[in-house]
This record gives C-alpha cells, structure tokens and sequence, in this order.
C-alpha cells in the first residue's frame, strides 16, 4: 500500500484515540479537582504531529528540529535558534559558550566573575560555578522580583565579565539599564528567557536584547516539548561554539545526517592531530551530547502554532486575578512591572507583608488545602542551600530583599488551562482567607 495512505490511516486512528481518550474534557469541581499551578494544552496536532516522526523513525534531531530552530527564531526575530534537550541544558550550553577559546581575549576564564541573582532556579547559577566562575549575587526588588538594576554597578569588579539572570516569572528585568552597563564595562549579557517566552521590552521580544538567551519547553511552561529548550543568538560565532558544545564538543559544523558541507572534511590539521583527521571527529571544546529528539520537536511543531493564544491566555488570567486580588494590597506585596514591560506572565506571584495577620505559611497551607497548587520563587535565596556549601561566591551589598522574598513570597498558576471557573474559584478562596485572618 502507498505510504501516504498508510500515513493518513494511522493519522485517522490517532486523531479518533485523542478524542476518546485525551479529548473528553475533566469537569472541574471546586474544592475537589485539584487546580494545578501549570499543565500541557494540547489537542489532536500534537500527537499526530508526534506520530508523523515516529513514523519517521529518524529518533534524533531531524526533520521537525529543523523545522521548529527556524520558525522559533522566525518567532523572536532572531538569526539562529539552537535545540538541546532542556531549558537546564541551554543555560549550561550558553555559559559555556562564553570561555570557549574561540573568542580570542573575549572568552570567560576560571576566576572570573559573573553577575546573577541568588532568588534564581538553580540551573540559572550552577553553569556558572560549573564552569569555574564565580557568581557575584545582586539583590532583588520585592515588587519586581528581579535584580535591582541600581545596585548593578556597584557590584562590578576587574574580574566582572558577564551578567546572567532571568526573566522572573516572566516579568522582564530592566534591559534598558542592564544593556547600558554592559556596554559600558563590555560584559556578556546572557537572558534567561525560561520563564518568559512572549514578553517583550519596548515592544521587542525579551531574549533579543542579549548576546544569548535560553528557554525552556518543560511541560509547565509557555509551549512544551515534555522535555527540551532552547538557546538563541544573532552572533554567528557563538552560534557555532553553542553548537559544538551541544554536539560532543566536535569542531565540525556539519547538521546530523550530512557530511563534508565545508568541502574540508578530509583537509585540516588542528591540535596534535595529524593532517586531514576526520573533520566530523575533532573536538574543539570539552561538550556533550545535548541535542533533543525529533519526537520532542515534533510536539513543539504544533505547540509553536499555539504560542500567540497561549501569551493572550496567560496575561488575561494573570489581569483577571490582579484585578481581584488588588483590594488586599494591605497584605500583599503585589507584582510590579517596568514602564517599557508587556509580561507573558508565568505565575501570579505575592508577597505577604510583614504587617500582614498571617504567615506566607499560613496562606499556602490553606490554598493547598482547598485543592489550589503553590510554588515559592524557586530557591528563594540559593545560597542557603545545602548545595551551595563549600561553593565560591561573593555578595554584593546585601540580600536582604532576597531573604524577605525566601520567607513571604509565593506564586500560583495563570497557564492557558484556567478557565473562569476556575480562576473564580481561586479568587474565593483568597477572599475566604482573608476574612478569616482578619
């Protein structure tokens, strides 16, 4: 039988399984149904996108990854778009980047000092003590909850070289300042866009302003691939060095699947090897194997068409609770964003007031007993991990902000699978708390 109508016949199975299976919409019962802070929203496209590659049976990065490297950075107006296997992976990939040897006097070395904040996600800090640099922690606005643009300066060093931090919860950070500083003293700017794919500064998509930025497609976030990420950057040479980190560390530059596309396969000499060593096996950089699969671009395929309804879905959620939640202001710290801002928000985040009648404790427990997921801000503060014992660091000024947020502040979900109902419900309870604490 003609390959094409086979196709078509599993495709017609698979759409008919999706809708007895996954199709049937779960009624929402408050109080009852747990309301997650996040989840996957999809529909038929996915999985008979998903099928088609597993038909395919290429495995590794092929025709979908392909397809999504070019149409994500067609999405952020950005040259180049790199996949790799998760969103941790991208921020390991883009400061590595950073001490390759082929940025001549440019590259990061052991010793060097780069600017962060430690109210992150681990995978935000740890590349940077991976690579034998030493993060330098800037303190945070409780409004915000991203870096205090004006102690930026304060904190630098001669052995600065970089700034990497994030997007929190999607709220973009003071580019305007950052990228003014970094001119100034020539440093590295590295977004951590994770948290905030559809944010934009001054009408420009967050993770554009850098010289790379990263991205995560794990299931809570804004599309998903189950697992994967992403780095990106208009700078054709770091393109190159992410990309051999990401594929073994080789120096070849060749996709997966083609051979010989510089005509120099069997022509050069590098290192101690000898004259004309298999291009496609000399290793330019101490890398690993982080590429995705097809079958996880494969889902973001069909993801990416979604990602505008998404962004639309998020802010309204996240509009619909402020505008609730506002007349407690009392009590909570309330999010706050930059003038120039237009945040695809993650999560909803509060911060409970030390004149507040109640504990951020209290508020969690009591959303969580009434079925309505919370996270804290990640780390909180990273430095008082067990994790980060022994680890080298330095502090800027203080981190006080930090250590409040690590004891007030929580966040719960605004992700594109609320509907009123449930958004309502949230609302009530926080109502019903509230008048019970005070």
């Amino acid at each position: 039988m003609d390959e094409k109508i086979l196709r078509q016949n599993v495709r017609n199975a698979v759409i008919e399984y999706y809708r007895a299976i996954h199709g049937q919409k779960k009624k929402f019962v408050a109080g009852e149904t747990y309301l997650n802070y996040s989840g996957r929203v999809f529909d038929e496209k996915e999985v008979v996108s998903l099928m088609d590659s597993a038909l395919d049976f290429w495995l590794t990065a092929g025709r979908f990854a392909f397809r999504f490297e070019t149409e994500f950075a067609k999405f952020l107006g950005m040259r180049y778009c790199l996949l790799t296997n998760s969103g941790s992976s991208a921020n390991l990939l883009a400061v590595s980047a950073l001490t390759s040897p082929k940025l001549g006097d440019r590259r990061l070395v052991a010793g060097d000092e780069v600017l962060t904040v430690a109210a992150a996600f681990p995978t935000t800090v740890n590349p940077i003590v991976q690579n034998n640099l030493v993060p330098v922690f800037v303190d945070i606005e409780p409004s915000t909850l991203n870096i205090n643009a004006k102690l930026i300066e304060d904190a630098i060093s001669p052995k600065t070289r970089a700034i990497f931090i994030s997007h929190t919860l999607g709220n973009p950070f003071d580019l305007d300042a950052v990228m003014k500083i970094a001119l100034k003293y020539n440093l590295f700017v590295v977004e951590d866009a994770c948290d905030a794919l559809g944010s934009k500064f001054e009408g420009k998509h967050v993770g554009t302003f850098g010289h790379l930025s990263t991205y995560s497609f794990f299931p809570p976030h804004h599309i998903t691939m189950g697992e994967g990420g992403a780095v990106c950057t208009n700078d054709k040479t770091l393109k190159e060095i992410v990309m051999s980190f990401r594929d073994w560390g080789r120096d070849c530059h060749c996709t997966t699947g083609h051979d010989n596309a510089c005509g120099k396969r069997f022509k050069m000499q590098m290192g101690g090897l000898p004259l004309g060593y298999d291009h496609k096996y000399i290793y330019s950089h101490l890398g690993y194997n982080l590429k995705v699969t097809d079958m996880q671009a494969a889902v973001g395929v069909a993801q990416l068409e979604k990602l505008p309804s998404f962004i639309i879905a998020r802010k309204r959620n996240f509009r619909i609770l402020y505008e609730s939640l506002k007349e407690y202001i009392n009590y909570f710290i309330l999010p706050d964003t930059h003038p120039k801002a237009e945040v695809s928000w993650f999560g909803f985040p509060l911060t409970v007031k030390i004149s507040a009648p109640f504990s951020r404790n209290d508020i969690v427990q009591y959303l969580e007993k009434n079925k309505i997921a919370t996270r804290m801000l990640f780390s909180g503060n990273i430095i008082r991990h067990p994790s980060f014992e022994g680890v080298k660091y330095r502090v800027s000024g203080s981190l006080e902000n930090t250590d409040y947020v690590m004891n007030n502040t929580f966040w719960v979900g605004v992700y594109p699978g609320m509907n009123d109902e449930m958004l309502q419900y949230i609302i009530s309870v926080f109502k019903r708390f509230v008048m019970e604490r005070t």
